[in-house]
């Protein structure tokens, strides 16, 4: 139970660190649906097409390195090795693409059909987060999770606190003062949302920087090789993921008619940040548990804990999901500043539901990285990302932006059992799969129920209903509650 116990403290101050920027974050997107910021749900489609490349090239830039970082550090003696190689790789590539893609973001701009002065702030931006990936692992790698959740934070807070002064302020003081008026430009609105981002992440590298003055520049070549073998199938994943999480952007721009294409991205986009509560507790446990599954596989019976952590998630996930979609018309007018993004709340419950798949898939990965078959995580995350397209360019003609959430929930479905089938046969882990199924199927019925049926928006129904389903799990788990707030 005390490895139980590290584990949640360390996932409650990574949730933290997760929770409360994008929280923050998240006003940005009543910021930016405010139709006094953004002049048309497409201006926000625009910002959601170029966010969605945005994490593409963030996954490659990272190449896996950042998992095979946490593996070789916890595998191999001489951690100061591990640190310098690392370090030195990543420092080598990000430099290299950020050349490249100076050189021909005339041609980037092109391919992609965004303008050349967003390119630019976006190669800088990729270019300040890659070189903090190892600094932040290391943080992690080494139990420092206040100091990684400050910094965190911080990021964001200046990224919101810019997006404020930019878009709301600077007009106004423009008018009254020369200092303001010589740095306002009219219709400069997206500009200054990557502005913000690009100062923040400045900053983050600025007190990242320490790490750089510190580690010892030792690059040891067998254990790169060792380490890229490692990393490529997380590399491939990633890609994979990446696909999975926002190609449907890029292929609703590229499928449906030009003239409501970026309209439409918009509208998704929106309504699609509604699942970030579901997002941000996978992620959260993410955070804590991938250092907790290679620090505690050489324990005794590590697979009893991991068995346990999966039953926590579901619980945990299934009442976040029923809470969500039970508030989600609620939710709707405090998060999204313009009833003109409402249309697309059917894909809600779908996003909730797709980003609980994913988060049970990533607690079920244990196996393939624990026992170094790492290809396993590439070969799903293909199969996955194979789907997410196949099902996008076969629905999105057809029904627009559902069909692209159907598409989502159906990859994360099945890369979700797909990882469950081949974990039992290469590291068989004694999931409680009755009791995982039944709060799977109960919080999936009620939340269909309440959100599709007649009844959406009925409190005097669905409230009561949310607090018979809190009283079933809190009676199942009754003892465990209380175990775990005794320690």
């Amino acid at each position: 139970m005390s490895g139980l116990k590290t584990l949640f403290k360390q996932t409650f101050i990574y949730g933290l660190a997760t929770v409360l920027p994008r929280m923050l974050s998240f006003l940005l997107v009543r910021l930016h649906t405010d139709d006094s910021v953004l002049k048309s749900v497409a201006d926000y489609g625009d910002v959601s097409l170029i966010f969605s490349y945005f994490v593409l090239f963030n996954v490659i830039l990272a190449y896996g390195m950042e998992t095979a970082f946490f593996r070789f550090f916890n595998k191999e003696d001489d951690k100061t090795k591990v640190v310098g190689t690392s370090t030195i790789s990543l420092i080598i590539t990000s430099l290299l693409f950020f050349v490249l893609a100076l050189v021909f973001q005339d041609s980037i701009s092109k391919t992609i059909d965004i303008k050349i002065e967003y390119v630019n702030l976006v190669i800088w931006i990729l270019l300040f987060d890659a070189l903090v990936i190892i600094p932040f692992a290391w943080l992690r790698a080494n139990a420092k999770p206040i100091k990684y959740a400050a910094i965190k934070i911080l990021n964001v807070a200046i990224n919101l606190g810019l997006n404020l002064f930019l878009l709301l302020w600077l007009k106004d003081l423009a008018s009254e003062s020369s200092v303001f008026e010589s740095i306002y430009k009219p219709n400069f609105e997206i500009n200054y949302i990557f502005i913000a981002n690009l100062v923040a992440s400045g900053v983050t590298l600025l007190l990242m920087f320490p790490f750089y003055i510190k580690i010892k520049y030792t690059f040891n070549k067998t254990l790169w090789k060792q380490m890229m073998r490692y990393a490529f199938p997380v590399l491939i994943a990633g890609v994979a993921f990446s696909v999975n999480e926002t190609f449907d952007r890029i292929l609703l721009d590229k499928l449906l008619p030009e003239n409501i294409a970026k309209t439409e991205i918009g509208m998704y986009s929106a309504c699609y940040k509604l699942a970030l509560f579901m997002t941000l507790f996978a992620t959260a446990y993410r955070l804590g548990i991938e250092p907790f599954f290679f620090s505690h596989a050489k324990s005794e019976n590590p697979q009893k804990n991991y068995a346990r952590i999966l039953e926590y998630f579901v619980i945990f996930g299934s009442v976040i999901l029923v809470t969500v979609v039970v508030f989600a018309d609620v939710l709707k007018v405090i998060f999204i500043g313009d009833e003109a993004y409402w249309k697309a709340m059917w894909i809600v419950p779908i996003i909730l539901l797709a980003n609980f798949c994913l988060g049970i898939y990533h607690n079920l990965s244990v196996w393939y990285k624990i026992t170094d078959r790492t290809k396993f995580g590439a070969y799903i995350s293909v199969f996955g990302a194979a789907i997410t397209l196949a099902l996008n360019f076969w629905l999105i003609p057809i029904l627009s932006y559902k069909g692209s959430a159907i598409a989502t929930l159906t990859a994360y479905a099945l890369m979700m059992v797909l990882s469950y089938y081949f974990g039992r046969k290469y590291y068989p882990i004694p999931y409680n799969l009755k009791k995982i199924v039944m709060y799977l199927l109960v919080s999936i019925s009620l939340s269909a129920f309440i959100f599709y049926s007649r009844f959406r928006g009925n409190y005097a129904i669905a409230v009561p209903m949310l607090i018979v389903f809190l009283g079933i799990v809190y009676y199942s788990e009754r003892e465990q509650i209380k175990l775990l707030l005794k320690r």
